[in-house]
């Protein structure tokens, strides 16, 4: 018999596929992706989070600015402490960014903070029931977990077909998303 791989493998194995894609394929995904827009109803005023893309993460910034198109608020995260829930502050794609303690860019801390309806999450690997593998410090979960004792925040993952991996194991504090968006397919994990 032969162990499942651990998630500290499936990452790098997601990780070396996505970092393997071409500069032009990355921007043909995130195009892709925008062209067939959020799989739900973008309410005037909803507020939307996305990430300012690292490494070799697929670039939300088309499909924010057609969120923001259809009357969505845009926001960003900033971290703040290892067990800390991020926070958002507003963000429009003109608005200039810092680098965070991470040297990820930020929105500038003078900027409103705001409380996300629907958060875009960057993700190293995902599976077919909405579980996902960050890099592993635990924002993202820590965060859904946070917010969505006031309301339902809805996740969405951003990733390319190439991350898709056939089960993650999850733990108890892993926060599965409701939705996976790719360059091919959308993933519904709410029925799930």
């Amino acid at each position: 018999m032969h162990a499942s791989p651990s998630k500290a493998e499936l990452r790098a194995l997601a990780l070396a596929k996505r970092d393997a894609l071409s500069d032009e394929q990355r921007a043909t995904a995130a195009e892709a992706l925008a062209k067939r827009g959020a799989p739900f109803e973008i309410a005037q005023g909803m507020i939307v989070s996305g990430y300012a893309p690292i490494r070799s993460e697929l670039d939300p910034a088309p499909l924010m600015k057609k969120l923001a198109d259809k009357g969505a608020r845009l926001a960003l995260p900033c971290i703040n402490a290892r067990g800390q829930s991020l926070t958002f502050r507003s963000w429009s794609p003109q608005d200039r960014l810092m680098l965070g303690p991470l040297g990820i860019p930020e929105p500038s801390p003078a900027a409103a903070e705001v409380h996300p309806d629907v958060m875009l999450v960057p993700l190293a690997a995902f599976d077919k029931l909405g579980h996902r593998i960050g890099y592993g410090a635990g924002y993202y979960d820590y965060t859904f977990a946070h917010l969505r004792k006031a309301k339902h925040v809805i996740g969405v993952g951003l990733a390319f077909a190439a991350q898709e991996t056939r089960a993650i194991p999850a733990l108890s504090h892993d926060v599965p998303l409701d939705f996976v968006l790719t360059e091919r397919k959308t993933f519904d994990f709410r029925s799930s």
